[in-house]
């Protein structure tokens, strides 16, 4: 299998960052804010140190681009997109919703993508052209064929509190057409769930690659199309992201493109 080795690294290192994440859920941390309502913890620091590490001894000339430490630099062209703990504000509230992310890409393809839920230890995992899998077993994407059928997921940007263009007018339009909206805390996991069929699509905006590159090609390798917000090719560091399955997908391009783009907030309510 193309990327055997690669896929293998990601898995292992995933797993152990997953097992300090797991002995530290539900305990005191030392939390910070690298802005208004983005948290940082210790665990995410020993996860992604601990990732890096891995990465590094296997694939010496690779770089890194991991959220809390940035970019190392590499000469290999590859690049391994790192996410330590994706939900860290799930994780510093005991709500059992994030996963580390882990993806590889060369150019404009990814070519690996893990997702690991410690928790459950459920590994969701990919290889370009391999199939999807959770653990063992092969997923898909869902069969849903209507967007009134179907069970959607997004999330809203950092600086929602200061950004009138903070998803919320999307929310507010979609949650007419569809049968439900979960806001769960985790792109990465989110993405996971939408390749396993558990969730039939998913849409956000202002994210960062190591949010979610591999899960977009654990959707893709599902079955499942992804493309930017007006359906446009999908380019992770573009920070935008439609996933979910063709018929949904359609639909979801076809409503997200009656929102108008917010130029001010609303009037305030008494």
């Amino acid at each position: 299998m193309a990327y055997e080795r690669e896929l293998e690294v990601a898995c292992a290192a995933a797993k152990a960052a997953g097992e300090i994440i797991r002995e530290r859920y539900g305990t005191a941390l030392q939390i910070h804010y690298k802005g208004e309502v983005d948290l940082v913890s210790e665990v995410d620091m020993q996860s992604e140190a601990l990732i890096t590490a891995a990465i590094r001894e296997a694939f010496p000339d690779d770089q890194i681009y991991a959220e809390e430490n940035g970019i190392t630099e590499g000469r290999s062209g590859r690049c391994w997109h790192i996410d330590p703990l994706d939900g860290t504000t799930n994780f510093s509230h005991a709500f059992p919703h994030f996963c580390v992310s882990i993806a590889l890409r060369q150019g404009h393809d990814t070519l690996v993508g893990v997702l690991y839920e410690p928790l459950r230890q459920w590994c969701f995992r990919a290889v370009r052209d391999g199939g999807a899998f959770l653990n063992d077993r092969p997923i898909r994407v869902s069969t849903t064929h209507q967007l009134d059928a179907a069970l959607l997921a997004t999330g809203f940007p950092y600086d929602r509190r200061t950004n009138p263009d903070n998803n919320t007018a999307a929310f507010a339009h979609l949650i007419r057409f569809c049968q439900g909206i979960r806001r769960a805390g985790s792109a990465a996991l989110d993405l996971a769930f939408v390749a396993a069929g558990w969730l039939d699509g998913y849409w956000e905006d202002r994210l960062h690659s190591w949010d979610i590159a591999a899960g977009a090609l654990i959707v893709e390798e599902a079955g499942g199309f992804v493309t930017g917000l007006r359906g446009e090719p999908f380019d992770p560091m573009r920070g935008q992201i439609i996933a979910a399955n063709p018929d949904v997908h359609r639909q979801l391009v076809a409503h997200l493109a009656k929102i108008p783009h917010p130029t001010c907030w609303p009037e305030a309510r008494p």
